[in-house]
């Protein structure tokens, strides 16, 4: 019985990989469907879709592909694959066809073919009004995180699928690789990923859409608004660069029995600067002010110690949908502004935004923005649609590398 069954690849290898691709597409996108969006309802129709990318595509062209165009090319292939490491190594014509085939795969028939097939059908299953144009520039914008990502993995997966796979054996492992590649993606996204296409390809987009289903009150949380019955305040301080600043601030700050929560510190040039805020019973709030202020060491900072206060009941209205936004881009002046005013269009409240310069690609100068935002207004698929149109305009108007936006739902 085993027998018969190992020899079904061999005897049928273009069926043996169209069912593989098949099952194993279908398989991710359910994954991502019910463990990763956490769905209770399947999208049947989504599903289906994948499972014919995977059939059509991934089962049936790459297997024309891998298997009788690259047998014709690289007539050899099937030997030097079935030839012992010792002798591969002194195969010069072969591992020269091994370099070839790679090149082709990784370099011709990826660029030229996968992505754009993936794309379209990407456009096709995912868009409401289908737009081939709009998946071109899509790609074109995308291409170069999509094309280094794709060869951190494929290029060694590549070698080995064709250095010592039989030709039967090929489409079967770029499934398996394949497979291997969407776990991978959903354990760096965090188990949060919304549409099943990013996690199906080989490859992270440069711009990004995450649905997160989790209490806003625990991704937007504030202490001030949190803890009642404590007092709260903002310390702040700016002055020459010292060694034991920050040391020193906290020590006092917890000797008078403060507890620090959300703060920043940095050096600014010869300047150090501190942000903090400091929860602390009522009854200690002016010992811990005297402190600061009478405390030689840190005269120079200017500490200025201001009291916060919680939002009264009633004067606001509760958050019912969040965005954490990322952005990263060569640095230009307003680009903060830009980004800020797209939010601010979309009677969007910022609740945090923390902006970096950092050394980028050819040592270039990045701007990074990273902002959580809250709303009031209930959005559907429609309105989320529209704000992530909105930063691919900004994508391109601003021309930054990065666009990655997480989305958090009350449940």
């Amino acid at each position: 019985m085993w027998s018969r069954l190992r020899q079904i690849p061999i005897q049928h290898p273009l069926a043996f990989g169209v069912v593989i691709s098949t099952f194993k597409t279908s398989a991710s996108d359910l994954l991502v469907q019910t463990v990763v969006e956490g769905k209770k309802e399947i999208d049947w129709k989504r599903n289906a879709a994948f499972a014919t990318f995977g059939c059509f595509y991934l089962g049936g062209v790459q297997y024309a592909i891998y298997v009788p165009l690259f047998g014709r090319l690289f007539p050899n292939a099937a030997s030097f694959a079935a030839k012992p490491i010792r002798e591969k190594i002194k195969d010069v014509k072969g591992l020269t066809a091994l370099c070839g085939q790679v090149f082709l795969d990784q370099f011709v028939h990826h660029p030229l073919l996968y992505f754009p097939v993936f794309y379209g059908t990407r456009e096709m299953v995912m868009s409401k009004d289908p737009d081939m144009m709009r998946m071109l520039r899509t790609y074109r914008e995308n291409m170069k995180e999509d094309l280094a990502a794709l060869w951190k993995v494929w290029v060694p997966s590549t070698f080995i699928n064709f250095a010592f796979m039989p030709m039967w054996a090929r489409i079967p492992w770029v499934a398996g690789t394949s497979l291997l590649w969407t776990c991978i993606l959903s354990a760096m996204r965090g188990g949060d990923v919304s549409h099943g296409e990013d996690l199906e390809a080989p490859f992270p987009t440069g711009a990004t859409f995450t649905l997160v289903k989790e209490g806003l009150d625990d991704m937007f949380a504030c202490p001030v608004d949190e803890d009642a019955a404590l007092a709260h305040l903002c310390i702040s301080g700016a002055g020459p660069d010292r060694i034991g600043h920050v040391a020193r601030m906290a020590r006092t700050i917890a000797d008078a029995g403060g507890n620090v929560t959300y703060s920043k510190m940095i050096r600014l040039g010869q300047e150090h600067v501190s942000l903090m805020h400091v929860s602390i019973p009522p009854e200690k709030r002016g010992e811990l002010v005297d402190k600061l202020h009478n405390n030689k060491d840190l005269k120079s900072l200017n500490i200025r110690a201001s009291p916060l206060v919680r939002r009264r009941t009633g004067t606001y209205q509760n958050a019912v949908a969040g965005f954490k936004i990322h952005c990263v881009g060569e640095d230009r002046a307003g680009m903060l502004a830009a980004i800020a005013e797209a939010i601010a269009a979309r009677n969007m409240s910022i609740e945090d935004v923390q902006t970096e310069i950092r050394r980028g690609e050819q040592n270039k100068r990045d701007f990074v923005v990273n902002a959580e935002v809250v709303t009031t207004s209930r959005m559907d698929q429609e309105d989320l649609d529209s704000v992530i149109a909105e930063f691919k305009k900004l994508k391109e108007e601003l021309n930054l590398r990065v666009v990655d936006i997480r989305v958090h739902m009350d449940n």
